[in-house]
């Protein structure tokens, strides 16, 4: 903690040097989190940002350290390649990968219709802003309680230029991509390859990825446009597993040993290969000036195999949907009405066969399963407003059902599960103070069915028994900019209570299954500030910090006839700081500092083993200067954890044999170069 304390002092100094001239204001941000398409501060909503310039703060190899800026997120990677996202403890579900969260990408969903987000099959440079919507989304959005993220791809426009970049770094890190971009007033087209390897910090971590990533947007005539969105991933990743805490502090570094009977990671040559081709193409159409409709239809195919300890995976994936929204506006005297209606459809098919892994070979076959599921939702949404209040009211209808079938037993046994048909409403009002301030209250429920992964466990077992979680959030919040625009303060408060709770159980053999655990109470504080003074010498500065405070206990919760109610949540830190501070110096030189520290955590139900908090400094500094007259360079040079800590990122809760700990990589370091060439005359 010392050392983060010590970095919050560091950034308080600059203060001494403002000055009142060339002020760099805080601009204001549109956000399309529940369709909005507004400023931030006319959103009644908790909503987390992470923009190009956030991204750039980082060595940009994977979106953890950005997304770990916000309060209230918490991205964790096990190892290169294998994440998990978590949105006020959404992961309680997620032995790896992404759950209960809804994913986006460009407004087509990502997230399949068995509930599950590849998050790994994105490479960060695809990337260029995150929207995060904290709590449930389900009004608008469908199935989930977690959030909801939106990821945006670069949008050129009036630009035509080629952009290459190379970056290498400890541990084998390598990654270089190549990007054109070409934009119109009426059109823009984004290509861009990206590949990305890596030794890892651990035994048994190799990663590689190579992807290409295409978008093309333009306008058909004043009426319509067009959009296409499409990608192929190829992604390779080792997977070491978890450590027990002996062996994490006799050798971090090292992969699962064998113990007994059970052979360790190496031997099985465990690992993960991912191949995914995603299209997608919206269109929307402006039938009046205030009538508008945008659909958008969307197809992907998966190709997955998974060499873990105990058996060998394969997965055929083809999963397609659509999703469409009407938006119509009028007024009537001071008052301002916006009406949008719409639906969304997702389909997936599912053959999955699981074998004996022979030491990274398929052997005998133990299962051959084919799932179906189909998710629907119907949705809508009205906002009334008028120069200092908006109300937005919002509710969806959502079916959701699965189709199993073992075609390995004779006979081959067609099982169901129907979830009822769920209403999700959601009530938010915005008080708008004046021009920089406002306030937002909002009570808004969830509805989570469980995930095909969590139907399906790596057990095999078909679970007919699991409910979906249903849950109310309450919560209110206030932002706005203060001291002539230069600080800016983002303060939530709020209560979240889950009923059917869905949590991770491993068994004697190390296989996931899940159960319904009762009720959980969710209380948290988050604060968000960032300031940019004016400082002598300076062409650009800004300090900023995030507070993350949480208070989530069991409730009804019983296992083996012993009670865990007012037990902490597994997997979930009660609290959260991240600060740091970014400047420039004339337009060349810069430099970015954060530190983050992150409270002790439980590993378990029962609360008996505590991951030990932790805190992490890091720095990136560059240079950037015109080789030419449009040959811009920018050479980087930066560090990760630097107090070179021994912590796991990216814990496997409630493991078998508490094998909890995956060891993140000690201090690293990396640097880069960035060409740009403008093509423009």
């Amino acid at each position: 903690m010392k050392p983060f304390v010590f970095v919050l002092l560091i950034c308080s100094l600059p203060s001494l040097a403002q000055q009142k001239d060339t002020v760099k204001l805080l601009e204001e941000i549109t956000v399309r989190a529940y369709e909005a398409d507004r400023p931030l501060l006319q959103v009644p909503a908790s909503v987390g940002l992470v923009l190009k310039e956030d991204l750039e703060r980082f060595n940009n190899t994977s979106l953890v350290s950005a997304a770990n800026t916000l309060p209230g997120v918490r991205m964790e990677e096990r190892s290169p390649g294998s994440y998990r996202f978590s949105i006020r403890g959404s992961s309680l579900r997620a032995p790896f990968g992404v759950r209960n969260v809804k994913v986006y990408w460009n407004d087509l969903p990502i997230t399949d219709a068995g509930g599950n987000t590849y998050l790994n099959q994105l490479d960060a440079n695809s990337i260029q802003q995150l929207e995060i919507i904290k709590g449930p989304g389900s009004s608008l959005y469908g199935a989930g309680t977690g959030g909801v993220l939106l990821l945006s791809s670069p949008q050129p426009i009036r630009e035509n230029s080629l952009t290459g970049s190379f970056l290498g770094g400890s541990y084998g890190l390598r990654n270089y991509q190549l990007a054109l971009n070409s934009g119109t007033e009426n059109s823009s087209h984004y290509v861009g390859y990206q590949h990305q390897q890596a030794d890892g910090y651990r035994e048994q971590t190799r990663m590689v990825r190579d992807q290409l990533t295409s978008t093309f947007r333009f306008s058909l005539s004043d009426k319509e446009e067009l959009e296409t969105a499409i990608f192929y991933t190829d992604l390779y990743y080792q997977t070491p597993g978890g450590l027990t805490l002996a062996e994490y502090k006799a050798n971090p570094r090292q992969a699962r040993p064998a113990a007994g009977i059970n052979p360790g990671a190496i031997e099985q040559n465990a690992a993960v290969s991912l191949r995914s081709f995603y299209t997608g193409i919206s269109h929307q159409y402006h039938f009046r000036k205030n009538l508008h409709n945008r659909t958008s239809v969307f197809g992907n195919l998966v190709r997955f195999t998974n060499a873990a300890i105990r058996n060998y995976e394969h997965r055929a994936e083809q999963n397609f949907g659509a999703r469409t929204v009407t938006d119509f506006t009028f007024a009537i005297d001071r008052w301002a009405f916006r009406m949008l209606g719409g639906g969304e459809y997702l389909n997936g098919f599912s053959p999955i066969k699981t074998y004996q892994n022979l030491q990274g070979t398929t052997g005998a076959l133990q299962s051959d399963d084919e799932l179906r599921t189909h998710q629907y939702s119907v949705f809508g949404q009205a906002e009334i407003t008028n120069n200092n209040w908006s109300v937005t009211t919002g509710l969806s209808v959502n079916w959701v059902d699965y189709k199993f079938q073992r075609l390995s037993n004779t006979p081959a046994v067609l099982q169901t599960t129907n979830f009822k048909p769920e209403l999700t409403p959601r009530v938010a009002v915005l008080r708008k103070i004046n021009s920089v301030f406002s306030t937002h209250a909002s009570i808004s429920w969830g509805f989570s069915p469980p995930t095909l992964g969590e139907v399906r466990p790596s057990n095999t077992i078909f679970n007919r028994d699991l409910q979906a979680e249903k849950g109310i959030q309450v919560e209110v919040g206030a932002r706005g900019y203060f001291g002539k625009r230069k600080f800016f303060l983002d303060a939530a408060l709020y209560h979240f209570a889950l009923k059917e709770t869905i949590v991770l159980r491993r068994d004697t053999e190390g296989a996931d299954y899940f159960v319904n655990a009762g009720a959980t109470n969710q209380n948290g504080i988050e604060l968000l500030q960032n300031w940019q003074p004016v400082v002598t010498g300076f062409s650009a500065f800004k300090v900023w910090s995030g507070i993350t405070l949480n208070d989530y206990t069991f409730k009804e919760y019983t296992k083996d006839n012993t009670s865990f109610n007012g037990n902490k949540v597994t997997g979930v830190p009660g609290r959260v700081l991240t600060g740091g501070i970014d400047f420039e110096i004339r337009k060349h030189f810069y430099a970015h500092l954060t530190a983050s520290y992150t409270a002790a955590l439980p590993l378990d139900d029962a609360n008996t083993t505590f991951a030990d908090s932790y805190t992490l400094l890091g720095c990136k500094v560059g240079y950037k200067f015109n080789a030419g007259k449009k040959l811009p360079l920018n050479f980087f040079a930066g560090a990760d954890n630097l107090l070179d800590e021994q912590y796991s990122l990216g814990n496997d809760l409630n493991a078998a044999g508490s094998r909890f700990y995956n060891a993140a990589a000690g201090r690293n370091y990396f640097a880069g170069l960035i060409v740009k060439m403008d093509f423009r005359k």
